[in-house]
């Protein structure tokens, strides 16, 4: 017995979500808890790496497992014929219409919803994962006002492409306040409320370096202002070290990716949890201001 595992994450055209591919894991690790082999198939959009779905001979396989997802389509049809020499069984997945073609391919139907039948629990709830950091985003826009020394287009586009290669929960978050918009915070409290309950923030903002601090959490800060600007002279009055100065030459890549590794590393330290300073107590700075305006 060899055993093909399938989903809506195996398409070309379909869609890759975490729980169908959880679901796909689930399948596989029930079968290599019996010994039996298997491989997992994917579109090349999804993992380039792994079993094209399209490459996959139907010769290798006794068996045919659909994993995940709502039975219908012609993708799903096209399996039935390609596989047509192979048992075809689909688990876990939701029939809307026990007549469906997609749905009477295969030899076994194991759903989780379908019409007039207890449903039954989603397999992506059985493999247990790992966790990761958790880590804010805070990108700041173009600002005019630095002229040819503001690099924020090309810095975003380096520092998001070296941050899809971390293992990370990536959440981007906005400074912006709007009441209008269901994305963007209400109030501050709000952004804070979420700023907390994160592992780190990397930020080109001086709001997501602050704040982040403020809030007791590591900061890994990017100055997206060629030479630094606010971002890089903010880090040096908290005295936090971990603060990248992009590269004033007029080609890119202006970041150092080995740089960036290492405060990364520093970042998700327990010495740079234990370094994230938290609120100010007290800042000259408004002492001088009230001394200026004769408040006292």
């Amino acid at each position: 017995m060899r055993v093909l595992v399938a989903g809506w994450p195996s398409f070309l055209h379909g869609e890759a979500t975490a729980g169908d591919v959880l679901a796909m894991e689930a399948v596989r690790r029930a079968l290599a808890g019996e010994g039996i082999g298997c491989d997992l198939a994917w579109s090349p959009v999804f993992r380039p790496d792994g079993l094209d779905l399209d490459r996959a001979d139907p010769d290798d396989y006794t068996h045919l497992v659909f994993a995940c997802g709502p039975l219908h389509g012609g993708q799903v049809e096209d399996l039935h014929r390609r596989f047509a020499g192979c048992r075809r069984v689909a688990v876990g997945v939701s029939v809307i219409d026990p007549d469906d073609p997609a749905v009477t391919g295969f030899d076994a139907v194991l759903a989780r919803d379908t019409p007039a039948a207890v449903p039954r629990h989603d397999l992506s709830a059985l493999p247990e994962t790992p966790s990761v950091p958790v880590v804010g985003i805070v990108l700041a826009p173009g600002q005019d006002e630095y002229g040819a020394r503001g690099r924020h287009g090309q810095i975003e586009g380096e520092l998001t492409e070296w941050l899809s290669g971390r293992e990370c929960a990536r959440l981007p978050l906005d400074t912006r306040l709007d009441p209008r918009d269901w994305r963007l915070f209400t109030t501050a409290a709000e952004l804070e409320s979420a700023l907390r309950r994160l592992d780190l923030v990397v930020t080109t903002r001086l709001h997501g370096l602050v704040l982040a601090l403020k809030n007791g959490v590591p900061a890994l800060a990017v100055d997206p202002v060629g030479g630094g600007a606010k971002v890089t002279a903010q880090a040096r009055a908290w005295s936090w070290p971990a603060v990248v100065t992009t590269s004033e030459r007029d080609e890119p890549p202006y970041l150092d990716t080995a740089e960036l590794d290492r405060w990364w590393r520093w970042g998700l330290s327990a010495e740079a949890a234990g370094s994230a300073p938290g609120p100010l107590r007290s800042e000259a700075l408004m002492e001088e201001f009230l001394d200026v305006l004769g408040a006292r």
